[in-house]
């Protein structure tokens, strides 16, 4: 009973980024209802097979630490992005190849890693956190198209949402503040109900029971900018599960070698390439359960693989995921404006010591950021390149990224800079 309750606590934890991320991603690719209640409930399912990949450890996959896996934030501004030019096939087709690679590359990825240290991680996501505002600020005056953009109602309800949030994160603590998002998503949901703002059609059309589809959007289609997006995602998400992978490892005082990152690179991969099949999304792991983990001292293997279990069944009843659907868009907008936020507030949280460190590293992130964000905003700049010069260029997230890693290999990958401080970190990373 005891292992079951503290189970549910980490399902709590991680489930409203469970939630949000297919709410959020449907929503911007304009899925009906019902196809928005089969995104949600598979992405819970598919969390709880891509934490038990991760738990358990064999001779080629699975780190064998109690680390909780969810969608990466990472990957929702790329996928809506490649959804918007080449539909949710497109989306699909990127990520099953973006898994494969990691799969098959999982061995290696202790010495690529080294391009992508922090100034190069830190950077992408900023850029990505800053890409996603202006999706929260639609979604608090209504959404895209609305009818009653901008009404008082709306922006009541967005901002009382962010508001009630952001006293839960000054006033409570614990548990109750790591739920804080979920409280008010819940909180606004009540209140907009008064205004007639919810519609609980989907909860009663949803089945108590479904059996998962593969390829449920159709059949997967490959696109060169496409895949190059999400494999940059999935680096930088391994980037972010290795600092969890030793996060844990710590605290269960257990050393970890580079056959057991592999093991867990390849159960990460793997993952990816069930979210393709399974229309899900690329799968990290979440660090909020290790701050559960800390906060309980509670650190057993036996507690991650029960969250494990209850996510999938809970993704085998569409009628949970259908609740999550009629939270209105104002009271969402609201929820993602934070969400976001601190999206970028741990982009700058991870590149203010690196920028402190050298006047090279500021170069990086200003040039890097500048491009991605240049790119988003007027995107016909490049319009008459070739081609095969647009994969690099018709994407900010891509245009940032690839400028971040060419100005890390430019100012630290040369024989003169080994010495720089620099370096030992990024020796550290790999």
């Amino acid at each position: 009973m005891k292992t079951a309750a503290l189970g549910f606590q980490h399902l709590l934890a991680m489930y409203t980024g469970a939630v949000l991320i297919p709410l959020i991603v449907g929503g911007a690719l304009g899925l009906t209802s019902e196809q928005l209640t089969y995104l949600v409930a598979i992405d819970i399912l598919m969390c709880g097979v891509a934490t038990i990949l991760q738990v358990l450890r064999t001779k080629w996959f699975g780190i064998g630490l109690p680390v909780v896996l969810g969608c990466t934030f990472t990957a929702i501004g790329p996928m809506i992005a490649i959804g918007g030019q080449y539909g949710v096939s497109g989306i699909y087709g990127s990520i099953i190849v973006s898994g494969l690679l990691v799969v098959v590359l999982a061995r290696f990825f202790g010495s690529l890693v080294r391009f992508f240290p922090t100034v190069v991680t830190g950077t992408v996501v900023t850029v990505i956190g800053i890409t996603l505002i202006p999706a929260a600020i639609r979604n608090m005056g209504g959404g895209e198209g609305a009818e009653d953009f901008g009404s008082g109602s709306n922006l009541l309800l967005a901002f009382g949402t962010l508001l009630f949030i952001i006293l839960l994160y000054r006033f409570a603590s614990g548990f109750v503040k790591s739920i804080a998002i979920m409280l008010g998503l819940v909180a606004g949901t009540i209140v907009a109900s008064f205004f007639g703002k919810v519609d609980f059609s989907a909860v009663g059309e949803a089945n108590i029971f479904h059996m998962v589809e593969p390829f449920y959007f159709g059949m997967p289609t490959f696109h060169w900018s496409a895949i190059l997006t999400m494999t940059l995602v999935a680096m930088v998400s391994i980037v972010e599960s290795t600092g969890v992978y030793f996060a844990v490892s710590d605290m269960r005082n257990e050393k970890l070698d580079e056959k057991a990152l592999a093991r867990g690179y390849r159960a990460e991969g793997l993952a990816i390439v069930l979210g393709g099949i399974f229309n899900a999304f690329p799968y990290t792991a979440f660090s909020q359960n290790v701050g559960l983990m800390n906060m309980t001292g509670v650190k057993s293997r036996k507690v991650i693989l029960t969250t494990g279990v209850m996510l999938i069944t809970l993704g085998f009843i569409p009628k949970i995921a259908a609740i999550t659907t009629i939270i209105p868009t104002p009271v969402l907008g609201g929820a993602m404006l934070a969400m976001f936020g601190m999206v970028i507030a741990q982009g700058i949280k991870m590149l203010s010591p690196v920028i402190q460190d050298s006047a090279e590293n500021s170069l990086i992130v200003a040039c890097s950021i500048g491009m991605g964000l240049g790119v988003t905003a007027v995107p016909e700049l490049f319009a008459t390149l070739p081609e095969g010069v647009q994969i690099l260029t018709s994407n900010g997230i891509v245009a940032g990224s690839v400028t971040a890693i060419l100005l890390n290999i430019v100012f630290h990958a040369s024989p003169r800079k080994k010495s720089h401080p620099y370096h030992k970190e990024t020796r550290k990373a790999s």
